[in-house]
This record gives structure tokens, C-alpha cells and sequence, in this order.
């Protein structure tokens, strides 16, 4: 069925997304986009002959029905403004990885969302960006048959192929995170599974350099040192006692580059490495009497969430020693505070060898 509603110009139609503050508006303040914009109007001029004084909206079981036509590629145009742009890309994509780890007789499937990135030189107008949803649903495919050896990897291939997708770039970027569970040991001594979570990085240059990275985020406690000797001292406590202080909340990120095909690195001592980082680690499940045994274990071992980092530091230079001296590491925490409305942050961007020295 064919509908003709008169205008006082031409304007084709096009799908339109929230008001953003980085993206081209509208007179009405709505994101156009301008490829869908350009493509209906070339539709509408070669195959319809429709009149330039009507927009014609075209309806069929809620489908747009378009036969074969030479359609315009608005990304590939010039740029009007000559800027060279360093990301470019889409966030937020969601899929179903499988990971299997070579020492591991089982696989873990993995719900992971990623953003994907590429540069864009100052004389093109957009980025292809259909392109990275192809080639990570192309991706995955395999990866169903399949499964990687771990994240990193994956994010690692996926920025090697975006390369080869957009022949104009000469840089691209792969982040991805994903919900992850071990099991632990509770303070009661039964087991049982508590969250953490994967993150993953890649960066590939057109000259075939590739960096990769894997790591975690963790939550834990922290204990103020400040706070207890402060206490200590107002309230006359003796030395072997444990006087109180107020506690936080701590997440932390690790990071470590993973060169080449070494398999040495395994999220899970990144996680065990930072859980025993904090004054203590948390639990999903306590009972009284463990809540106040871990409290307890806390006073008696404050952290700075300096020395979170600094105690991550050392244990990863423990237990790397066989790693390059360029090899990169991440390390930054946050505590959140409880007698502040502010919260506490520390961090080192760093390589192993600037640790040895």
C-alpha cells in the first residue's frame, strides 16, 4: 500500500537516534543518519519516480521492500572538516564467547561486551562500522565449533581482522569484559562460587605490531591505617591490642600484556593476586560470627589503597620473573570511603622492567 502525504519539500525519511551532544544534530535536535537518509532518497529518484513534493512512505508487513540498485556509500565521501579522528567505532556489542584454556578439559562460555575501534584518516567522512558487527558475528561462528584459548586471544585476532575490513585504517582496538566466577572457600569452610570479572585488550597497527592484554576487576575490603593508629592513640590501646577504624570498599583492575603465545599468564593468579592485595577478601555469604572473624582479620592488616597497588606490584614481579622487560602492566584501585563523600585512588601504568630496576 502506498501513502503520499504532501510536504512542502522533498525530505527523505530516516531513522533517528537520542539526543547526544557529540553527534550531528538535527534542526530538531535528533542524530540523522545520513547514509539511510541517502539511500532513500536515491530509491525514491531511480526506481519510483516519486514526485519531489511528496515523501512516500512505503509499508509491507512492517518491511521496506527495495529492489537492487546502486546504492551510495556516505562513509567513503569526503570529509568536510579535514580532522583526523583516533577511535571510531561501536560499544556495547554483545555475544557468546567460548574460552578453553589448554590445560583445562572443559570450556567456559563466556557472555562478553566489547567495544570496537578504528582510526579514521581526515579525508573520509565515517566509518564503515556494519563492518565490525560482520566480523565479530563471523568470528564467533567459528568460535561456536571452535573455542579460543583465552580472551586475550580473541580480542587480538578481532583486531588483526578489523584492519583487513578497513583497508583506510591503520589502527585498531579491541576492549572486551565479561562476567566471571571461581569457586572459593568460605570462612565457614563450605564452597561455593563468587563474581569477578574478565577484562581483555587488544591494539594492532597496519605494520603488524599487535599488544594484548588480559586482567581482572576485584572487589575487596580495605581497612584504614590513618584511622586505627589515630584510635589507638586517643584511646590509650595497648600494642598487642587491635583497635577499630573504618573500612572500604575496594575495586580493583589488573592488567598484564600477554607477548606472543605465552601461556604463563592466567586470569586466575591475576585474581588471586590481587584478592590477597586487600585487607581481606569479601563474601557473598557470612554468617555473624564470620562477618566478625573477617572484620577483625581486616583491623589487622590496614591498607592504603597505595599499598594495594604497591603490594600488586610486587607479587606480580614474584611471580612473572620469566616475562620480558617490555612486557606492560595496569594496576589501579579505588576505595570507596565510608566516612567521606569523596573516594581514594591509586594507580601505576608501568613495564616489568621498570619494576626490576
Amino acid at each position: 500500500m502506498l501513502n503520499y502525504k504532501p510536504l512542502g519539500g522533498f525530505e527523505p525519511p530516516t531513522y533517528s537516534l537520542p539526543r547526544n551532544r557529540s553527534s550531528q544534530l538535527s534542526h530538531s535536535g535528533i542524530y540523522v543518519c545520513p547514509n539511510i537518509r541517502e539511500v532513500y532518497f536515491n530509491f525514491c529518484k531511480t526506481e519510483l519516480n516519486a514526485n519531489f513534493n511528496y515523501t512516500l512512505l512505503i509499508f509491507g508487513l512492517g518491511q521496506l521492500y527495495m529492489r537492487s540498485i546502486d546504492l551510495p556509500d556516505v562513509q567513503s565521501s569526503p570529509s568536510q572538516s579535514n580532522f583526523k579522528l583516533t577511535r571510531v567505532g561501536v560499544t556495547g556489542v554483545k555475544k557468546l564467547v567460548n574460552i578453553k584454556r589448554p590445560d583445562r578439559k572443559t570450556s567456559v562460555q563466556l557472555i562478553v561486551k566489547m567495544d570496537l575501534f578504528v582510526d579514521l584518516p581526515a579525508s573520509q567522512k565515517g566509518s564503515h562500522m556494519s563492518r565490525n558487527l560482520e566480523l565479530v558475528s563471523d568470528i564467533i561462528d567459528i568460535n561456536l565449533q571452535k573455542p579460543v584459548s583465552d580472551l586475550e586471544s580473541f580480542c587480538a585476532k578481532t583486531a588483526k581482522l578489523l584492519l583487513k575490513k578497513h583497508d583506510y585504517a591503520t589502527f585498531s582496538e579491541v576492549k572486551a569484559e565479561a562476567d566471571y566466577f571461581l569457586e572459593r572457600i568460605y570462612p565457614s569452610g563450605k564452597k561455593g562460587l563468587e563474581p569477578y570479572q574478565l577484562v581483555a585488550e587488544a591494539r594492532a597497527k597496519a605494520n603488524g605490531d599487535i599488544k594484548k592484554l588480559i586482567g581482572n576487576r576485584v572487589i575487596g575490603m580495605t581497612a584504614c591505617p590513618c584511622a586505627r593508629e589515630v584510635i589507638k592513640t586517643i584511646g590509650n590501646y595497648n600494642d598487642k591490642d587491635i583497635p577499630p577504624t573504618h573500612n572500604q570498599r575496594n575495586i580493583t583492575t589488573l592488567m598484564i600484556e600477554v607477548p606472543g603465545d605465552d601461556k604463563s599468564v592466567d586470569a586466575n593468579d591475576l585474581i588471586d593476586i590481587a584478592e590477597q592485595s586487600f585487607s581481606s577478601p569479601t563474601y557473598g555469604i557470612l554468617k555473624r560470627k564470620e562477618e566478625g572473624q573477617l572484620v577483625f582479620n581486616a583491623h589487622k592488616n590496614p591498607k592504603f589503597v597505595e599499598d594495594v597497588v604497591r603490594d600488586i606490584l610486587s607479587a606480580i614481579l614474584k611471580k612473572y620473573k620469566n616475562l620480558p622487560d617490555d612486557v606492560m602492566v595496569v594496576v589501579r584501585s579505588e576505595s570507596e570511603e565510608s566516612i567521606h563523600k569523596h573516594n581514594a585512588f591509586a594507580e601505576r601504568v608501568t613495564t616489568l622492567g621498570e619494576l626490576r630496576k
